[in-house]
Formats: structure tokens, C-alpha cells, sequence
């Protein structure tokens, strides 16, 4: 097992994104020349307008239909929390490289990270919709007074 630090984007820890199939992911922001041996060797690497991440993710299910273990979340002081991560939190992300016997269309294995757990550095908190509004008073209440 392997573990890099950078910054995330899009991470989904805990609680699985389901847009697609059910995945724990997280994009891990990386320095280039790391994200770019990386994409060289076959891995999955996207750009965004932070740099070059990682694309490290576990899904819920496995090809033989077993659920996969949740990723473990970790604190600083590695005390297991349950925090969802804002885009530009820093942290530790542990993963397994893995390599299937299939190949792409351009004849070349899949590869790609398994996600195993993540220790955050330094969080960013993650807002809902609509967490940034104030509550206000309602049209009634000002006509009553």
C-alpha cells in the first residue's frame, strides 16, 4: 500500500457518490511530476483547475457481488471521524495500486487506485446547498409588528 498527500476534490468517503455506480472516491490533487508518472505508468489522472489529481476510488460492490469494506477516516492524531470533506481540504490518502487482466481498446491493462482510508491534515468544510443563507424573518411577522 502507498500514501500521498495533496489536497481533495469531490471527495466521497463515507457515504458513497451514487451519480454512477456506488463509489467511494476522492481526487487527490498531487504535485505534477507525481500525477504525471503516474499517468505515464496508466493510471487514471484528471485536470482541473487546481492541477493534476489522482483518481482513487473503491466501489461498494465488487465484480463478484461482495459489498467492499467502507474507507476508514481519519483525524491528524489518526482518531477514526465521520466528517464530510470540503474541495481544498489537505490530507493523506492511503491506496492500493491494482492491475486487471483485461486491456483497453488500445491494448493496455486497466489500472487504477484502491482507496483505503484518508487522514485529514487540514480540513475545509463541506457546505450543502443553501447552507450559506441566513434565516429570515417571514413576511407575517414583520406586518405584525
Amino acid at each position: 500500500m502507498s500514501v500521498q498527500t495533496g489536497t481533495a476534490l469531490w471527495a466521497s468517503i463515507l457515504n458513497p457518490n451514487t451519480k454512477f455506480d456506488p463509489q467511494y472516491c476522492i481526487n487527490l490533487v498531487v504535485d505534477e511530476d507525481v500525477a504525471k508518472e503516474y499517468q505515464d505508468k496508466g493510471f487514471p489522472v484528471k485536470e482541473f483547475d487546481e492541477g493534476l489529481a489522482l483518481v482513487i476510488r473503491r466501489y461498494v460492490t465488487s465484480k463478484a457481488g461482495k459489498t467492499n469494506p467502507t474507507p476508514k477516516l481519519y483525524d491528524k492524531s489518526k482518531n477514526p471521524i465521520d466528517v464530510a470533506i470540503g474541495n481544498g481540504s489537505r490530507v493523506n490518502v492511503q491506496y492500493k495500486e491494482w492491475e486487471s487482466q483485461r486491456r483497453d481498446s488500445n491494448g493496455n491493462f486497466f489500472k487504477g487506485f484502491d482507496l483505503i482510508a484518508v487522514q485529514v491534515l487540514d480540513l475545509v468544510s463541506y457546505n450543502e446547498a443553501g447552507d450559506e443563507f441566513d434565516i429570515e424573518e417571514s413576511l407575517e411577522e414583520e406586518d405584525e409588528l
